[in-house]
């Protein structure tokens, strides 16, 4: 299957819905919004679902964009490797979620200069946040981070037919994250190898579960799956059967 469709009250509620029965997560998908959606009038008259389009995302969007030459440029293209595509990303996706971020943080009486990153391969975008007492917008593992981030995503592709990844970052706290979730990974297999025993790490979201599976993937005395339900599913390590 390379895509599904799914309808929700709200356009979060069909993403929800694909990602879940996809099994993956939104930085693994491909989101396209073909319907937004419309609430209804008296006893829902007249309302509309959204409806989305979601794939799994199996190799980076690139957009053809051929550059206009100028006749003074075509010596110099004529003789020099020239990019034939790159990815094409919405100025207008990225002032929306800035708008958005600084109505947030004016609200929170928090001030905080923004960086805007492109990730060339896929086109996502990573906005970092600096400034002093950021932790408030991080919260216990990176949650209030990762709310921050979702509704963020809702508002900048709101009525955008090409869905724009948006990562929210703060004083790099994510690659710092990935750091500590794989030593954490890293040392508790080492207690697994020594005592024999399999041991239960705390729930996770799914990019961070993916984050401890990766770290220990290679690994030819251990291995790791998921148990639970959402929101408290957690990982399990323990010695190749």
């Amino acid at each position: 299957m390379d895509y599904i469709e799914k309808t929700g009250k709200t356009v979060a509620d069909a993403v929800a819905a694909a990602l879940a029965e996809l099994q993956i997560t939104e930085e693994e998908a491909d989101i396209t919004v073909i319907e937004q959606g419309k609430e209804g009038m008296f006893l829902g008259i007249g309302a509309k679902p959204a409806v989305v389009r979601v794939a799994k995302r199996e190799a980076a969007p690139v957009v053809a964009a051929m550059a206009a030459v100028t006749e003074e440029q075509k010596n110099v293209a004529e003789s020099a490797p020239v990019e034939t595509h790159k990815v094409v990303v919405s100025e207008e996706v990225v002032d929306k979620a800035k708008k958005f971020l600084q109505e947030v943080f004016s609200a929170m009486k928090i001030e905080a200069a923004m960086e805007k990153f492109i990730n060339p391969q896929d086109g996502s975008v990573t906005i970092r946040l600096h400034g002093d007492d950021m932790g408030i917008l991080i919260g216990k593992h990176g949650q209030t981070l990762d709310s921050l981030q979702y509704l963020t995503n809702l508002v900048a592709n709101k009525e955008e037919k090409e869905w724009t990844r948006i990562i929210i970052d703060v004083e790099d706290y994510r690659d710092r994250r990935v750091e500590t979730l794989t030593r954490l990974a890293k040392r508790l297999a080492d207690r697994v190898r020594r005592e024999g025993e399999p041991v239960s790490l705390e729930p996770m979201n799914p990019h961070e579960r993916k984050i401890v599976h990766l770290a220990l993937q290679n690994d030819r005395r251990v291995e790791t799956h998921s148990e639970g339900e959402e929101p408290n599913r957690y990982i399990v390590i323990e010695l190749k059967k």
